[in-house]
């Protein structure tokens, strides 16, 4: 779950995390009363979407008068942006954020993540702050350092020597880094948190640091431990039918194609959108209905899926271990029923209870297309789709 910047900066500040002092505004009112209220000389009107690239899409704006806040906020409250990461379609937006002015003397990039290879939370650092870290590692990765955590040690001081001499700090933002980079660290485990980027941190020209951005993602199945953190999310940044997934426990991301994807396991579900790609088609979403699910899930699964206008046909790619082949069927039956089926539908069911699931479906009564294997429902779904049109 990811949340947006001023509610960022809130929960790191909680854990005393030195961040700018802002207030969130979701009129042009509120956002003369919070500029207002923060005193100036110079503000920052920040639109609050779940994306990065704002400042170059226009979203960040500098300025220094009330008549200039007033005027940005509403340029911003109800357009659509659209950066690098929103795709072609953008963000509403929303909210604001009215911060106060500072004065930069330099910019540096600071994030935690997971490192699943090593298992455990790796800092990654550069002295190119403020730029995408793609563009970064991709032009020069050696300004890029990253430190490993050890889970049983927690931040150690030849972690911020390390980070130090890395980003060029004197003695003096040294000793600031040390407590900056224990209470990033406990914030992002104690809140349970999936990625924690800063960019840019800076450094004032009054030799502070200081976290200009906020960016966090939090782990969805921690949630539970978390209704503080759950009370954060904003769901008009969500597709709606990642919602609704949601409700179900499925693992549902929409794409830009169309050719539905129900697979189970996450693996699986990137094979076959590759499959589906080398055959000259587009998935239209990413949906895995997990090792265990039930024949409701199911039938949620299929009916999120049969609502997505831009799908022009379905692939059923099941291989059942945990999951019954059976189950499968009987829950994809019950929601063709249910919701109809108006585009063609291709079942590749192989694993437990396979014969049974097979037989389940040839009984249906369904305009079904079975397969025998991965590449022939590849090369069956993308053939049918292409007749349709």
């Amino acid at each position: 779950m990811n949340i947006h910047e001023y509610q960022a900066k809130a929960v790191l500040r909680s854990f005393g995390v030195p961040v700018s002092n802002g207030l969130p505004a979701f009129s042009v009112d509120e956002a003369v009363k919070a500029a207002e209220k923060l005193g100036g000389p110079v503000w920052v009107v920040k639109a609050q979407i779940h994306a990065g690239g704002r400042g170059k899409a226009g979203g960040v704006k500098v300025v220094k008068s009330i008549g200039d806040v007033k005027k940005e906020a509403a340029r911003l409250l109800g357009a659509t942006l659209i950066t690098h990461q929103t795709g072609p379609k953008g963000k509403q937006v929303n909210r604001l954020y009215v911060e106060e002015g500072c004065a930069i003397a330099k910019e540096f990039y600071l994030s935690m993540l997971v490192d699943r290879a090593t298992a455990r939370i790796a800092v990654v650092a550069s002295t190119e702050g403020g730029m995408d870290i793609e563009q970064v590692a991709h032009d020069t990765p050696e300004k890029i350092v990253t430190i490993s955590i050890d889970p049983t040690a927690n931040i150690c001081p030849h972690h911020v020597r390390r980070l130090s001499r890395a980003l060029g700090l004197d003695a003096d933002l040294q000793k600031q880094m040390s407590p900056l980079l224990t209470y990033l660290h406990k914030a992002f485990v104690e809140k349970d948190m999936s990625l924690l980027e800063i960019n840019p941190l800076v450094v004032t020209k009054d030799g502070k640091l200081l976290c200009l951005d906020a960016k966090v993602g939090f782990d969805d199945n921690a949630l539970y431990r978390h209704p503080d953190v759950a009370a954060l999310r904003d769901e008009t940044e969500e597709d709606e039918k990642e919602i609704e997934a949601s409700k179900y426990d499925l693992n549902y991301v929409a794409l830009d194609g169309s050719i539905g994807c129900m697979v189970n396991g996450a693996g699986l579900a990137m094979a076959t959108m590759d499959i589906i790609k080398l055959y000259g088609m587009e998935p239209a979403n990413f949906l895995d209905v997990g090792g265990s699910a039930s024949k409701e899930k199911v039938a949620a699964a299929f009916k999120i899926i049969t609502s997505d206008p831009k799908v022009k046909g379905i692939l059923i790619n099941i291989f059942g271990g945990i999951m019954k082949c059976d189950v499968i069927a009987e829950g994809v039956v019950a929601a063709v029923k249910e919701v109809g089926l108006q585009v063609p539908l291709v079942v590749r069911l192989e694993g437990t209870n396979v014969a049974l699931g097979k037989k389940i479906i040839a009984e249906s009564g369904l305009n079904v297309t079975s397969a025998d294997d991965l590449d022939d429902a590849a090369q069956k779904i993308v053939a049918a789709v292409k007749k349709a049109a």
